[in-house]
């Protein structure tokens, strides 16, 4: 077949995929949960869609930015994350994953946790104690967790999971998160390996702006949601 005649083949079906590349990098982007981590928020799974231009528009969109390790690191109309926003974003570990995680500080922010509790520029946030919940060690082996609201200073909550406060996680010095990084945590605070944990031990550390790719808006279908409906316990 000649150069000629591919083309011709190929050319109707530019326009569908153009703009399927141009949702996906400058709109909206789908993911499914790879993990755990954000239990009870999200589960292993989840259908889940990300505004993209939620904070701005960067490289760190483009679907095969990983893969270009010469690209420039850049973002236009940038605006920070609010302080309970569940992000993704690639991995700085590994470039070609995307992790979703909770934004707890912001530049500037003073970060500290004492038996798990967050310290937040001086000040622990509150918990309030839901009962029991669940949380997944395996995809299908969970075990008994206490389920806590924890509340930011502007009032906005989200549910977490704990095992216990006396872990390696629940602990962590004050310091201040530098410009252009982000503290993020998983909901499920046990078993995340989050800005805790260092990119060289598999964690994220301090993430980068840049490796934002959007804010969490939708879960679009969960699996498992769907199964306690039509086979409740």
């Amino acid at each position: 077949m000649t150069l000629r005649r591919t083309f011709q083949k190929i050319f109707p079906a530019l326009p569908l995929l153009l703009g399927a590349f141009f949702i996906h990098s400058a709109l909206g982007a789908g993911y499914v949960v790879p993990s755990a981590s954000m239990e009870p928020t999200l589960e292993i799974g989840d259908e889940i869609i990300a505004a993209v231009p939620s904070y701005g528009w960067g490289t760190a969109n483009l679907p095969f930015a990983a893969r270009l390790s010469v690209l420039p690191h850049f973002r236009l109309f940038t605006r920070l994350p609010h302080r309970g926003d569940v992000v993704v974003f690639r991995a700085p570990a590994n470039l070609n994953e995307t992790w979703v995680k909770r934004v707890i500080g912001l530049p500037g922010d003073t970060i500290a946790l004492s038996n798990g509790r967050v310290v937040l520029n001086g000040k622990t946030l509150p918990w309030h104690d839901k009962g029991q919940g669940q949380a997944e060690l395996h995809p299908g082996i969970s075990t008994p967790a206490r389920r806590y609201e924890e509340t930011f200073p502007d009032g906005s909550h989200h549910d977490i999971l704990k095992l216990t406060t006396i872990g390696t996680l629940d602990t962590v010095p004050m310091f201040t998160v530098p410009a252009g990084k982000l503290f993020v945590m998983g909901d499920n605070r046990d078993d995340s390996a989050d800005s805790r944990v260092p990119v060289e031990d598999g964690g994220v550390g301090l993430l980068p702006v840049w490796n934002l790719q959007g804010e969490v808006t939708t879960v679009l279908f969960s699996w498992r949601h769907l199964k306690r409906l039509l086979l409740p316990v």
